[in-house]
């Protein structure tokens, strides 16, 4: 077969396929997304995207203990989203090989926070592999499958950005179907019982003891000798970088990096001078050698947040700096993040601006509303936090704050980990008034379906949930729905809900513009008319600026939505 340039991510989903996977089931987060997208594209793989992180584990889960080879993929957030389920499917372990990805964020590109996932491995006696390019991810999942098949437990694949959206070449290779081996009735190794699960806790360490000679030996787990001045332990995307910056240099190069191989790293330190680690964010490889009482060198001199690069590596270890490529030039202008032109939610944060509020936020593009001109959102904690964090924040100010607390959700968001938010403030009776931001698809990452669009990853149609249903099913009696496009009435609507004591759902409804792929003709502004009040320009919509103290609208961004007409006090825009 012909070689192939794949990211990191569709290399991954070509080593499921290979591997014979006929399960996937994910959330889609960046950078993890494509994986499933790729996958899907196998009609030998049955795939979705679950309502959330825990229910793909427990879907993936579900297909290997019935026999199926089955992969869950997810970024590192939403592993702490699935943590219980895996922490639990280490104790219960698999029947038909069962993978979890986490795809990991050094650098914050997409995320809000750099946690490093090996120490889940670590944390629940899972194994971890990481791969450091296209081929060695394709590889390595076709492993993750074998080892988790032969020592009776699930696998961790760990990339990180850089490997998950880089592209390099993969030799592909033929799908090798394996039978479905059908469901076996073992209650003392499934049912986790305290009776059961303390045995499956003593078989675990039995089966961690086995992977740790496993690791001591693997040929993913190798030396590649050279100088013996120098000796750098890595692994992933570190490998890459250290390897151009030392050439020379004598490396253990990790593939499997949990459980930790000591004796061949006691065993390479033997052969060198001076000793390295080099990985990004946490001393995960360098806290398991000092442990070994070796001496060795890595934290103390690079930094623990966002990634490495070759530049970073070289000026911390040689002490040889050069330009840092990865940064902007001077003099350039700051460009913060906007929302698109014709973005739905712009209606919505200009119909909140100046009214005494306190927002929870949430996350997806809408996060964008707590940057000027909206500086919409007082918190973003995680997927699902906004309507919890209003009701917190309601049941302890009371009536002592005038503000009224809101939370702003989207519609994907509400359904992965919102529901039970809604059904506590339902049940609690908060006066928290929720605004579910429903733009009909999981915009962010690119445009995925959820369960509100009725249609699946594989493009099946299906039945949509029915937010405002849903929402009056969570015990809420206050649902309303408005069109952000038409500004002034979606901030009538908000205002008189304010006003109404009580809890409420308002659902601002549009589909995303780029979705729908919007271009009417642009707007223009009568100068004769407008008076520079910028009334419009507080929209934030990437269309409009001021120039010479008048609005102006940039023809080849508009696309044509009319909100700016709407707001105008002057109706200066047509």
């Amino acid at each position: 077969m012909s070689r192939k340039l794949l990211s990191g991510d569709e290399a991954i989903a070509r080593g499921a396929w290979e591997a014979g996977c006929r399960v996937a089931a994910a959330y889609p987060g960046t950078p993890s997304t494509e994986i499933l997208e790729a996958l899907a594209e196998y009609k030998e793989v049955y795939c979705e995207w679950s309502t959330n992180e825990k229910v793909a584990l427990e879907v993936a889960l579900g297909a290997s203990l019935t026999g199926a080879r089955a992969l869950a993929a997810m970024k590192h957030v939403g592993l702490n989203v699935a943590a219980d389920p895996f922490f639990s499917a280490a104790y219960i372990g698999t029947h038909a090989g069962l993978v979890v990805v986490s795809a990991d964020d050094p650098g914050l590109h997409s995320s809000q926070n750099e946690q490093d996932n090996r120490y889940y491995g670590l944390a629940a006696k899972v194994p971890v592999l990481c791969p450091s390019d296209s081929q060695e991810a394709k590889e390595l999942t076709k492993l993750a499958f074998e080892i988790s098949e032969e020592f009776d437990i699930p696998v961790l694949l760990r990339i990180t950005t850089r490997i998950a959206h880089s592209r390099t070449v993969v030799e592909p290779a033929e799908r090798e179907e394996r039978p479905l081996k059908g469901y076996e009735k073992k209650p003392s190794k499934a049912v986790m019982l305290p009776a059961f699960a303390r045995l499956r806790h003593v078989d675990l360490e039995a089966r961690y003891d086995r992977l740790r000679e496993y690791s001591e030996k693997t040929p993913w787990n190798r030396v590649e000798k050279g100088s013996s001045d120098v000796g750098i332990i890595c692994d992933g995307v570190a490998y890459q970088y250290a390897r151009e910056v030392f050439p020379d240099a004598s490396f253990l190069r990790f593939g499997m990096v949990n459980p930790f191989p000591s004796r061949l790293v006691r065993d390479f330190a033997a052969l060198v001078r001076k000793l390295f680690v080099v990985e990004e964010v946490d001393p995960f490889i360098e806290l398991h050698v000092k442990a070994l009482g070796l001496e060795v060198a890595g934290k103390d001199k690079l930094p623990r947040w966002h990634e490495l690069n070759p530049e970073r590596v070289r000026s911390a270890l040689v002490g040889e700096a050069r330009p840092d490529r990865t940064k902007p030039e001077e003099g350039l202008p700051n460009r913060p993040p906007a929302m698109c032109p014709g973005c739905p939610h712009t209606g919505m944060y200009f119909a909140l601006q100046n009214q005494k509020v306190i927002v929870g936020g949430d996350i997806g593009c809408y996060t964008l509303g707590a940057l000027p001109p909206h500086n919409g959102m007082d918190t973003c904690i995680d997927m699902g936090a906004s309507i919890t964090f209003a009701h917190g924040a309601d049941k302890a100010l009371g009536d002592s704050d005038e503000r009224r607390r809101i939370a702003v959700i989207g519609d994907s968001t509400f359904f992965h980990s919102g529901i039970t938010g809604l059904v506590n403030v339902g049940y609690n009776r908060s006066d928290v008034v929720t605004i579910v931001t429903d733009n009909s698809t999981t915009g962010m990452t690119g445009h995925q379906e959820h369960p509100g669009t009725g249609r699946t990853l594989k493009g099946t149609e299906v039945k949509p949930v029915d937010t405002a249903a849903l929402a009056r099913a969570c015990g809420i009696d206050k649902v309303v729905e408005v069109d952000p496009y038409t500004v002034k009435q979606t901030r009538k609507v908000i205002r008189t809900v304010l006003k109404e004591p009580g809890p409420a759902v308002i659902i601002n409804r549009r589909p995303c513009a780029l979705l729908i792929g919007l271009k009417d003709p642009p707007k223009a502004v009568d100068l004769d008319k407008c008076t520079g009040c910028k009334t419009c320009i507080s929209l934030g919509c990437p269309a409009l600026t001021m120039q010479d103290g008048k609005s102006m609208i940039q023809a080849t961004v508009c696309v044509g939505c009319g909100m700016c007409a709407d707001v105008c006090p002057k109706e200066a825009i047509a």
